[in-house]
């Protein structure tokens, strides 16, 4: 068994040690097979679900750059751009295609056939992955992390030792929302870690880590949001890393709210810029850390506290952060705030200081293990329980039914007008109030139809 296996248990039923089976780990109790991405430990609860679902966002990504390029080929058949104009255009036309056969590369691994996931298997265990996270999402930090970003990685690391100020061994350490990897990289090579594993959701992030740690160069465009200049709106950069890790550094890609993970595993958790965007609450989180953690384990946290929750009372200042996580089985939390630079690329206009909310707190007492993490409720799961007409939905419902009814009137020949007539006609609305819903509701279809494919 190796020094990886050793440490991972199933995220679904928590059973360890798992059974090694050539590149897979196979739980015997759920009967469960756990593959590999070119060596990194696909650790979700429902492993062929979750594949299938980044393979279908893979192939999204794909298609939104074929998109892309076709749109760019358009914008060159016009025959009065500047030459300035034209000369930009065919760069980032070149910029694109590169990177449509770069990030097929780069992923080929994903590629896999074999593996077929369905929904229902999400059903069975109440997982999903989050949909506002693609493959692309945190892609220019790819390139701070290894690329143009030092004086970042820098100031974060600092801000991680500033709240370590006793400089006591770290032990075994997980990185949970590793990201692309540059902090638990900086971490393992500078300080005292026995091991240090780096976890995060997003095979993109983790094969590029997987990568530039082993040493290798990863030639990818960056595209900057408020490019610099002409030459800057593609700017194709060499990923490095400083030196090659050593075999104590591991990459596992799984859900941080089902860590695969024994209880007491670690000596040291460290959540980067993770805890004001789970969507679990704080609270359930800080003693979901506290059980990963072995006595006297220590919490170090690092990020904004930028919570984004829909309930207000879930958005937390740092006095409610820090109580929150003294209350669950912590010291009172040693805190350093200080403003670093974030996301200032040399090629961009855009970029900030942000003010990081830095702490650490040791584990002085266990708390409960909170219950498995369910992200679907059970009217969707089981299907036999009435759905909910919460107040959204009924406006969601009507809202929808409406916007059915004006698309069924587009013919090619009925003006704005004449379906407001239509909606007086069938009462829905008054021909006053029609009109200019018509008129925001075809406005809003334009506009999307209008819109590029992002990366």
């Amino acid at each position: 068994m190796t020094e990886l296996s050793a440490l991972l248990a199933c995220p679904r039923c928590d059973k360890t040690p798992l059974q090694q089976k050539d590149s897979e780990l196979h739980c015997k109790a759920c009967k469960v097979d756990f593959p590999s991405l070119d060596g990194i430990p696909w650790m979700f609860a429902e492993p062929q679900a979750t594949w299938g679902e980044w393979r279908a966002r893979l192939q999204l990504a794909l298609q939104q750059l074929g998109h892309e390029i076709a749109g760019l080929e358009k914008e060159l058949k016009n025959k009065e751009l500047q030459s300035l104009t034209r000369r930009r255009v065919e760069r980032y036309k070149k910029a694109v295609e590169y990177h449509h056969r770069a990030l097929g590369k780069l992923l080929r691994p994903l590629d896999m056939q074999a593996l077929h996931g369905n929904y229902e298997s999400y059903l069975a265990l109440r997982t999903r992955l989050p949909i506002d996270q693609g493959l692309n999402t945190y892609y220019a930090n790819i390139h701070r992390d290894w690329a143009w970003g030092g004086e970042e990685n820098s100031a974060s690391l600092k801000q991680i030792q500033s709240v370590l100020h006793d400089h006591a061994e770290l032990g075994k350490v997980l990185v949970l929302g590793a990201g692309a990897g540059r902090l638990a990289y900086d971490i393992h090579t500078n300080l005292d870690c026995a091991t240090t594993v780096a976890m995060d959701f997003n095979p993109l992030l983790m094969l590029v880590a997987q990568a530039v740690t082993r040493g290798d160069k990863l030639k990818l465009y960056e595209f900057p949001i408020a490019p610099l200049t002409l030459e800057d709106d593609a700017v194709l950069r060499t990923l490095g890393a400083p030196d090659v890790v050593d075999d104590r550094f591991h990459l596992v890609l799984g859900d941080a709210l089902r860590a695969p993970f024994p209880d007491r595993s670690f000596d040291t958790v460290v959540t980067p810029w993770l805890i004001d965007i789970i969507s679990e609450d704080l609270s359930v989180l800080a003693a979901r850390i506290n059980n990963l953690l072995a006595d006297n384990g220590r919490w170090v946290n690092f990020g904004s506290l930028a919570f984004a929750s829909p309930e207000r009372a879930r958005r937390y200042s740092p006095e409610e952060t820090k109580a929150i996580v003294a209350e669950n089985g912590f010291s009172d939390p040693y805190v350093s705030q200080k403003k670093i630079p974030y996301m200032c690329s040399p090629a961009s206009r855009h970029g900030r200081q942000e003010k990081v909310f830095s702490f650490s707190a040791y584990k002085e007492r266990d708390v409960k293990n909170p219950e498995r993490h369910k992200a679907l409720p059970d009217w969707i799961v089981t299907g036999k329980e009435p759905v909910p007409l919460s107040p959204s939905f009924r406006t969601q419902a009507m809202t929808t039914q409406v916007y059915s009814f004006i698309m069924s009137l587009i013919d090619g020949k009925r003006s704005i007008r004449d379906m407001a007539v239509i909606l007086e006609k069938q009462k829905l609305m008054s021909k006053e109030e029609a009109e200019p819903a018509i008129r925001s509701f075809l406005t809003k279809m334009h506009d999307d139809s209008h819109k590029q494919s992002g990366f």
